[in-house]
């Protein structure tokens, strides 16, 4: 296991796995295979490496294939540019198990506390998804509401739980 920052040579790779991830857990994504495959090779490389650092996905490698990943989306806004959220975290099923998920997860953490200016994480995760939920409840995250009817998957309509973690201030860190 392997986890690096993707770089724009990894669209092709990135964007075979999240077509994977919205076919075979879709009750987990808001987007589909459909509507994802039709978006150019522009927005894979913004979705992993935005050229003014808007995105940032991280990899895990099982040597040469990417078997998981997780994005941080930031925000430019200035009320709002103190939060980043995570998404499209998706690890193949082939590769659960072996600590994947929370490597890729600790390393978007590590990386928006190294940043210095976010101070809390948000995240959304399908109700009823308890490995995900624990996974996240074991990084520090806590649910802060419930949105029903979130998302319509091909088993009916989803609730998304909302969550966040709170990062110290570059002040009181380390």
């Amino acid at each position: 296991m392997t986890v690096a920052v993707l770089a724009a040579s990894d669209a092709a790779p990135y964007k075979a796995l999240m077509l994977h991830a919205y076919e075979h857990a879709a009750d987990a994504f808001t987007s589909t295979p459909e509507e994802r495959a039709k978006e150019p090779d522009e927005w894979w490389i913004k979705r992993i490496a935005h050229p003014e650092g808007m995105t940032v996905a991280f990899g895990d490698f099982a040597g040469e294939s990417l078997v998981g990943t997780v994005a941080l989306e930031f925000s430019a806004k200035p009320k709002t540019k103190h939060k980043a959220l995570v998404v499209g975290v998706y690890v193949l099923p082939s590769s659960r198990g072996n600590g994947s998920a929370r490597a890729l997860l600790q390393a978007a953490i590590q990386f928006c506390k190294e940043r210095g200016d976010i101070r809390a994480l948000q995240l959304e995760v399908t109700e009823g998804n308890t490995p995900a939920l624990g996974l996240y409840e074991s990084h520090g995250f806590k649910a802060y509401g419930v949105e029903p009817m979130a998302v319509l998957t091909p088993t009916g309509f989803r609730s998304k739980v909302h969550m966040w973690l709170s990062l110290p201030s570059p002040a009181n860190a380390g």
